[in-house]
């Protein structure tokens, strides 16, 4: 049939070069990091590595799992030979320039097994360093020399951050006092540093009166405890205590005022978008096994494929998974367009957690025994998925911050 427009290329395709990004990432994640899963899965973690950094950090993946610093050190210098330890780096520091685009595609690969494939681990607050905050945290983050953590959430001002935060930073001759409880801060026993927020103007609160510190894990005055959750035996998530710290004006992070809106960056197109590329990695080999988990499997003389029930029920997650992928490439590139994607990015994770949780949950149900068993990714990606409906902002805050885009930009939020 001919029409008489002009026709996109596609609804929305790739790139080539961003295809061949995914290409060999996955080529990769295949051959060098799938055949450690089980070695990774059958070791438990040490229960304190200590301070500093590494790719055996993102390795663990919120699972008990562990493989030793070697592995991951040949895994780093696989994807550095590869070219693709600074893939998700900006030109100016080393990187191809890909974006956020770029980098949703490297993790999607990458989140396809609970081995990760190290990169560069920047969080974009990051690049709001002076010269001086540069040499000492930006350039040994970007050599993977050390880890940082984020330090927003407190036990009362977890989902509402704005209005509820109640560390407290008082000027003191070069610097700031600064007392206050951070909690669910993930990985606070590794990182080196915090990008820690505090309220130094309680008029203004986030609108000018939350400011964003730098803070050496070291630092006199600073304790963590470990929170237990469900996700791993050893904890991964921490409270800090902050008893009379002292930080030096050197260590504010941008503008004094500034902290809110340089978190919220980070908030926003990164973690959001992370609950996104970790439910379509996982969904992706998810639905692989399964599939093969059901031509191959027979029962009562018929092969799980040719039971409607199960067909059905893996048509559901591949529908949750091109939908989901649909929606976060779209959000990606409109963020490398320079556009506000908010809305679009708290979608993302609602529906990464959600949907990603509903359809893992399928494919342990078509898996059965299978599925349970902790020497599989299932369990653990059933997890993750779970706690993103949580993490980084439950689902009713994103539903909020929706709400809040439908009210105020009308029609122009969905018409296409």
């Amino acid at each position: 049939m001919s029409v008489t427009y002009s026709l996109p290329e596609g609804a929305f395709q790739l790139p080539p070069e961003l295809i061949e990004l995914k290409n060999l990432v996955r080529t990769i994640v295949e051959k060098e990091c799938i055949p450690l899963e089980h070695e990774f899965l059958a070791n438990r973690p040490p229960a304190d590595i200590g301070h500093g950094g590494g790719g055996d950090v993102r390795g663990e993946s919120l699972t008990d799992g562990w493989l030793p610093p070697e592995a991951y050190q040949r895994l780093t210098a696989i994807s550095k030979q590869a070219g693709l330890y600074e893939v998700n780096l900006p030109v100016e520091y080393g990187g191809p320039g890909f974006g956020v685009l770029g980098a949703f595609v490297v993790a999607e690969e990458i989140n396809r097994c609970l081995v990760r494939l190290p990169t560069a681990y920047v969080p974009n607050i990051l690049y709001s360093c002076d010269e001086a905050q540069k040499e000492k945290y930006l350039l040994p983050v970007l050599a993977g020399e050390k880890f940082p953590a984020f330090a927003q959430s407190e036990p009362g001002a977890g989902s509402d951050p704005g209005n509820s935060m109640s560390t407290t930073a008082i000027r003191k001759d070069g610097g700031w006092v600064v007392n206050g409880t951070k909690t669910w801060i993930s990985y606070a026993n590794r990182a080196a540093f915090f990008m820690l927020q505090a309220v130094t103007d309680p008029e203004k609160r986030q609108r000018g009166g939350i400011t964003m510190f730098l803070l050496d894990a070291d630092t006199p005055g600073l304790s963590m405890t470990p929170v237990n959750t469900w996700l791993t035996t050893n904890s991964h998530v921490f409270t800090l205590h902050l008893d009379d710290v002292f930080i030096p004006d050197g260590n504010v992070l941008g503008e004094v005022g500034g902290g809110f809106q340089l978190g919220q960056s980070w908030l926003t197109v990164f973690d959001r978008l992370s609950r996104g590329y970790l439910a379509t990695g996982a969904l992706s080999r998810g639905l692989e096994m399964a599939t093969e988990w059901a031509k191959d499997r027979v029962t009562f003389g018929q092969p799980l494929s040719e039971r409607q029930a199960i067909q059905w029920m893996l048509v559901d997650v591949y529908v949750d998974l091109k939908a989901i992928r649909a929606l976060c490439y779209e959000t990606a590139a409109r963020a490398d367009r320079g556009e506000d994607i908010r809305s679009l990015a708290a979608m993302c994770k609602l529906v990464g957690a959600n949907w990603g949780h509903r359809s893992i949950d399928k494919i342990m149900q078509v898996l059965g025994g299978i599925g349970e068993t902790t020497e599989t990714p299932i369990p653990h990606w059933y997890r993750m998925l779970r706690h993103g409906r949580i993490g980084g902002g439950t689902d009713e805050i994103q539903r909020i911050l929706m709400a809040r885009s439908l009210f105020k930009n009308g029609r122009e939020t969905w018409l296409a």
